[in-house]
């Protein structure tokens, strides 16, 4: 029988690990009042991996975005339904739910599973579930950035190979159709008209990944000014906002996430100074990169050392910089620097290879998303071990968090 306390208890589980494994983990929670062979989690708020998907893979690897955004657009905003649709190709039956603020759940349910079992209390579940991936990509931490980028750059050198596999290929094609030398001029006109169809849809894939991906820096500096005034607005102090300009290039969505979080932290922290009077808070996009730039007039009283250490591990995560100041009388300044692409880390690569053994074991499995105490069991240690050799891990790597030794690990295909 269904047990609804211990499904509220394994919510812990769920949302206490990496975020990129927190669809397998949802879908053992819901096993036994909600048997499934495949669960998606489908928000267009992580741009790495929009898509989180847990069980058989002969769905779940052939899901595209597509499919999920008909099925969301079936359901209304907070509702859910039974319904038959294309998934992973072909039609199936599958329970469908969307969180009040737009997160699709899809389970494919074992049998015919005509009904959504304790439909409420899987609306709860899930709700808490969206809301939790909200707040760190909101949050912009250290393991969602490293995670983000990581499948962002992937998926970004995939998609650029597909592309110029493909159009070399259709490009061969066409021109042999449209050699005056082939005979049955109609069958050729017909296949002509289709391989250029398929070449236009195949060269409309990296405008469609830009769309999914990528955020206007305008638009993105607009958000955060929204959320400036609306944290500010009983401050005395003047703001002044400087928006990139028009002609600013796309930023990639990690980046869009990461530079607004900071910027509020950096905010927050200015506004902590007495006699604040004046902020001055601006955006500078270059070709490679986005500075963000926030300045004080006169307070100069800027906790340097707590800001830094707020912004350190997002910042290393990217591979940004940080530059902070403070002089009494004068005033204060914040300059964060972010690449907009990813520089492969031959560093991290030299840092991996200084792991013993059983450190990369350990590391193999963080990156996997497995917690100390599962680790332990498959090694065969206590968790006491675990924790040290992943101390060892962080120390040699240089990064502070599990989520950046796991990014360092898939990024050299340690996983």
């Amino acid at each position: 029988m269904f047990d609804v306390e211990e499904a509220l208890t394994s919510l812990r589980t769920v949302i206490d690990g990496p975020l990129h494994e927190i669809a397998p983990r949802f879908s053992r929670a819901l096993a036994d009042g909600w048997p499934h062979t495949a669960l998606v989690i489908f928000t267009r708020e992580c741009t790495g991996r929009p898509r989180k998907v847990a069980g058989s893979s002969g769905v779940v690897d052939k899901i595209t975005i597509e499919e999920l955004d008909r099925i969301k657009a079936d359901i209304d905003l907070g509702g859910r339904s039974s319904i038959t649709a294309t998934l992973g190709g072909s039609e199936r039956r599958v329970w469908a739910l969307r969180d009040r603020i737009g997160t699709l759940l899809v389970l494919v349910p074992r049998g015919s599973g005509r009904q959504v079992p304790h439909p409420e209390l899987l609306a709860g579940l899930f709700g808490v579930v969206a809301t939790s991936i909200r707040q760190q990509v909101a949050q912009a931490s250290p393991d969602y950035l490293a995670e983000s980028r990581a499948a962002s750059s992937e998926r970004a050198r995939t998609i650029a190979e597909l592309v110029a596999t493909h159009e070399t290929a259709l490009v061969t094609i066409l021109s042999a159709l449209r050699s005056s030398g082939l005979d049955d001029h109609r069958a050729r006109i017909a296949a002509t008209e289709a391989a250029a169809s398929a070449l236009v849809a195949t060269r409309s894939v990296p405008q469609s990944d830009a769309a999914l991906s990528e955020e206007g820096a305008q638009s993105a500096f607009g958000e955060l000014r929204k959320e400036i005034r609306q944290t500010l607005r009983h401050h005395e102090a003047e703001v002044e906002f400087v928006a990139p300009t028009k002609e600013s290039r796309a930023l990639p969505g990690e980046i869009a996430y990461a530079a607004r979080a900071m910027t509020r932290t950096v905010v927050l922290a200015f506004t902590a100074q007495p006699e604040l009077t004046r902020l001055r808070i601006a955006w500078y996009c270059a070709e490679d990169s986005l500075r963000v730039d926030v300045r004080d007039d006169h307070s100069g009283a800027l906790d340097v050392t707590a800001l830094r250490r707020q912004l350190d591990g997002r910042a290393r995560t990217l591979g940004g910089s940080i530059e902070l100041e403070a002089t009494p009388g004068w005033g204060s300044r914040a300059v964060i620097d972010l690449p907009l692409e990813t520089v492969p880390d031959h560093a991290g690569e030299t840092r991996l290879a200084s792991l013993n053994r059983r450190e990369l074991d350990v590391l193999t499995l963080v990156a996997r998303g497995k917690r100390n105490k599962t680790i332990a069991a498959e090694l065969g240690v206590t968790e006491s071990t675990i924790k040290f050799h992943m101390g060892g891990v962080l120390k040699k790597l240089e990064v502070t968090t599990r989520g950046e030794a796991a990014a360092l690990a898939m990024a050299a295909g340690i996983s």
